[in-house]
């Protein structure tokens, strides 16, 4: 088990409430729709009546950092075709990403289903990942955020509310679809969460982790689910860069370094609707180890050496992308 985070840890509730405030003062500017359940919690669609948009995506993704992370849309040359980057910074990489960020909290009511991602997770912190990070937040207020195209039930609401410990009316629920223009934003800025998970999976204790930059670039938005979530995946896989700062023997930064990369997956090669399609659309069926940023350096503090594995496909990307 990772050694655990102190138990002093900021709350992300409380660090991203601001957000969703201005989120919602803006609402009408960002092409947003704002409503309320029967018992008055909070509904922001950013996508699925509402048309919202890539600056609301970029917004969304920084409440779903829970505060510790700043998202930014940038022009850059990575490649010759795609020309814009979703950047993402955090001097927290691990709560920011792990404790928030990561949508890790499946809910399903009837025929409704979804996975919470964004501050809230860390108020029900009923994920086995809370006890290895050694964090549960305490706030009044909550927030998740849905990658869905469908309004969830009254039923949930309540229940999620219950679950985070706070007032139906102090829960603000935003709603993301994939084709979107929010949801393809909000997905691609989880480019450094893929590699924080993927650390997690290769055993590298999580407290070491210091520091991280990471990009990927923005995919045009697909108009059904399945393109979609293969446009977003494979901007990860075959488009993005990670940057981490670690602590320990430098002997170690290089290891993780060298297994980080989507290229290590004997899956990768594909973009990632022909690999789901070939696996019968059983998303658990693939290879765990292909959702991983394309190409990853990790600097060892200890040293300053840093180490650098994987590469870009363009290929790929404009077989998906086009």
């Amino acid at each position: 088990m990772d050694t655990p985070f102190h138990p002093s840890r900021p709350s992300v509730s409380a660090l991203a409430a601001p957000l969703v405030e201005a989120l919602v003062a803006r609402a009408e500017t960002l092409r947003l729709s704002v409503t309320h359940s029967a018992k008055g919690a909070r509904i922001v669609d950013a996508g699925i009546v509402a048309r919202g948009g890539i600056e609301a995506g970029r917004l969304i993704a920084e409440i779903c950092l829970g505060g510790l992370g700043s998202v930014e849309i940038v022009p850059a040359p990575r490649f010759a075709r795609w020309g814009t980057l979703v950047s993402v910074r955090s001097p927290d990489p691990v709560m920011g990403c792990l404790a928030s960020q990561y949508a890790g909290w499946s809910l399903a009511e009837g025929d409704f289903f979804a996975l919470g991602s964004g501050p809230g997770r860390a108020l029900h912190a009923k994920e086995k990942l809370f006890e290895e990070l050694g964090y549960r937040d305490s706030a009044a207020s909550a927030t998740l955020v849905l990658e869905v195209d469908q309004f969830p039930p009254e039923p949930l609401i309540d229940r999620i509310a219950l679950d985070c410990g706070v007032a139906v009316d102090r829960l603000t629920l935003i709603l993301t679809p994939t084709r979107s223009l929010a949801g393809t934003v909000q997905i691609v800025a989880r480019v450094m969460e893929v590699a924080l998970h993927k650390a997690h999976a290769l055993h590298f204790p999580l407290d070491r982790i210091i520091d991280g930059l990471a990009s990927a670039p923005l995919p045009p938005p697909a108009p059904d689910f399945v393109a979609a979530m293969g446009r977003t995946n494979d901007a990860t896989l075959y488009g993005g860069d990670v940057h981490l700062f670690v602590d320990g023997p430098e002997e170690e930064a290089a290891v993780l370094a060298s297994g980080l990369p989507s290229a290590s997956s004997r899956d990768y090669g594909r973009p990632f609707g022909e690999i789901f399609a070939a696996y019968n659309g059983d998303f658990y069926a693939m290879d765990p180890m292909l959702f991983s940023p394309a190409r990853v350096t990790v600097t060892a503090l200890e040293t300053g050496r840093s180490f650098s594995h994987g590469a870009y496909n363009e290929a790929v990307l404009d077989r998906s992308f086009a």
